[in-house]
């Protein structure tokens, strides 16, 4: 790749990457939220990978750190699932305070709607579905480049 591009990528990635981590954390009240955020931010690592490539690419994720970054994933959305069960006889019913019953008396009065930005559990069903889809695209492209390395390495030791 040229070092322009090579330039250039780094700030854009990390660009695209905040796009993503606000798509995910705003999920619950625009439009976005966990499988768009990780959509975007695997779009910037993989955006990364593939101008840097695998191994001098300045965003780096071993296979262990992916495989338990996906576990934990995958075990807090079933937490919250169960915690929903517990507390209403619902898989992933939206638990949570309302904020607005708890505020001082005298903040209410300045209010005349309830507070839009508590949503119970969804904004961490959005945080866990957008990591799991961000490590699941991530774990695809890595394993692609790793088998083509692999095949690039036995190629070049059947010539020799």
């Amino acid at each position: 790749m040229s070092t322009i591009l090579k330039i250039f990528v780094f700030p854009a990635a990390l660009i695209v990457m905040t796009l993503g981590i606000d798509t995910i954390l705003g999920g619950h009240i625009t439009p976005g939220g966990g499988f768009q955020g990780g959509a975007i931010i695997a779009g910037g690592f993989i955006f990364c990978v593939i101008v840097y490539g695998l191994k001098d690419s300045p965003i780096k994720f071993s296979h262990d750190f992916i495989a338990r970054l996906e576990s934990v994933g995958a075990l807090t959305y079933v937490f919250l699932g169960l915690a929903g069960l517990i507390f209403s006889g619902y898989y992933l019913y939206n638990l949570g305070v309302d904020l607005y019953q708890i505020v001082p008396p005298f903040i209410k009065n300045l209010f005349d709607y309830p507070d839009p930005l508590h949503a119970g559990i969804i904004p961490y069903l959005n945080f866990v579905v957008g990591l799991k889809v961000f490590v699941g695209l991530s774990a695809v492209v890595i394993a692609f480049l790793g088998f083509k390395g692999e095949i690039e390495e036995e190629g070049e030791e059947e010539e020799i």
